[in-house]
């Protein structure tokens, strides 16, 4: 009787483990998935621009001298106009559907409506509104724990943003390093 109750025991706790492994790891797909969408949204954003609009920024205040310390950047990478996109930028996930990898079992996000009208295949996507709910939720919540890295990030023009801000600077993708990434 001491040996069945104790492979019971086994057989519950083991159980558990696996229902919480599997519990963080859909936590991580969702945050990944989150923030390789966010930094979608934003490059789309930001390239929307016309690269020749330009805004002053720096300080209005006369030196000593009579100048001013004064530059021009572009407005696409503007503090100010980062900042105004990352306050709306999360309303764009309820354009994303998820996708479940049939042979590990990890969620994805993509895309499911096209940003110029064509038609996208949508075969093995799925669209729930729950799902949308959840990556907006884990996309404001990325936009304001790491709005500085964001900003720095998107303020220069940089190459691999996606695997940069997401694997390396905030390692929420740190599970993603190794993975194919073009459905975003």
């Amino acid at each position: 009787m001491g040996d069945s109750l104790r492979a019971i025991f086994l057989f519950v706790i083991i159980s558990l483990l696996h229902i919480h492994c599997q519990g963080a790891r859909q936590t991580q797909d969702l945050k990944c998935g989150a923030c390789r969408a966010l930094v979608d949204e934003m490059e789309t954003a930001i390239s929307q621009v016309d690269p020749r609009k330009m805004i002053q920024t720096g300080s209005f205040r006369i030196n000593p001298d009579g100048s001013q310390s004064i530059r021009e950047v572009p407005f696409a990478r503007s503090e100010g106009h980062l900042l105004e996109l990352m306050e709306v930028i999360c309303e764009k996930m309820n354009e994303y559907g998820e996708r479940v990898d049939p042979t590990s079992s990890r969620k994805t996000y993509m895309r499911i409506t096209s940003r110029d009208g064509k038609a996208m295949d949508l075969s093995d996507g799925a669209l729930d509104s729950r799902v949308s709910a959840k990556l907006k939720f884990a996309c404001e919540t990325i936009a304001e724990q790491y709005e500085d890295e964001l900003i720095e990030f998107f303020a220069h023009e940089m190459d691999n943003v996606k695997d940069k801000l997401c694997s390396k600077r905030t390692d929420l993708c740190d599970h993603a390093l190794k993975m194919h990434h073009d459905e975003l």
